[in-house]
């Protein structure tokens, strides 16, 4: 018979605390995702984080995906004036204007990847040639790299709002095109392609 490890017992990377944090940590941060959905929402969701913390976003995800729709880039793409005011008084979510604008500017360019690449996830998978970058032994977490300098400059030039380098790397992180979870995490091994 064997037993099962209490989650308790489990080491995790340095940053998770919370029930919610080890929830998102052990089930999706660093999954590769190839599901054009799903990326949109972790764009758009990593966005809204600029200036906050991620436990923010991830305490207001659920509120995030009804007030957007369930993250269908082609219904957020066609928000209106009506609708923008409804998301800035909606308090389940970060009020922001110019988040909010980009988020509708972003599905915009986001259903031009879709047409010109096939899919988001052809086009972003592209960044890591097809496979999940592993962070090596003893090297530090990065802010940024080469990748998501590419990212962020390719995506700015396509009309993408709120994708800096730094944003494009934490989207990366969190979609699995590249594995930071730390060597001594339970989940270093079990994720990447």
């Amino acid at each position: 018979m064997s037993q099962s490890i209490s989650p308790t017992a489990l080491r995790r990377c340095h940053w998770v605390g919370t029930e919610l944090s080890i929830a998102y940590h052990d089930r999706e941060w660093g999954v590769p995702i190839r599901d054009d959905r799903t990326l949109f929402e972790f764009l758009i969701l990593e966005g809204a984080q600029a200036g906050l913390s991620w436990e923010t976003i991830l305490r207001k995800r659920e509120n995030y995906r009804a007030a957007f729709d369930n993250f269908e880039p082609g219904v957020v793409a066609r928000y209106d004036q009506r609708k923008i005011k409804k998301l800035l008084g909606d308090a389940g979510i970060i009020r922001n204007r110019l988040k909010i604008n980009s988020a509708i500017e972003n599905a915009k360019a986001f259903l031009e990847i879709q047409k010109e690449f096939g899919s988001f996830a052809e086009y972003v998978w592209q960044f890591v040639n097809g496979r999940t970058i592993k962070r090596k032994r003893g090297a530090a977490v990065k802010a940024y790299t080469a990748e998501s300098n590419a990212l962020s400059t390719d995506l700015k030039r396509r009309g993408f709002k709120f994708a800096g380098s730094t944003i494009c790397y934490s989207f990366m992180q969190a979609v699995g095109l590249v594995n930071d979870h730390e060597v001594s995490c339970f989940r270093y091994n079990q994720v990447g392609e």
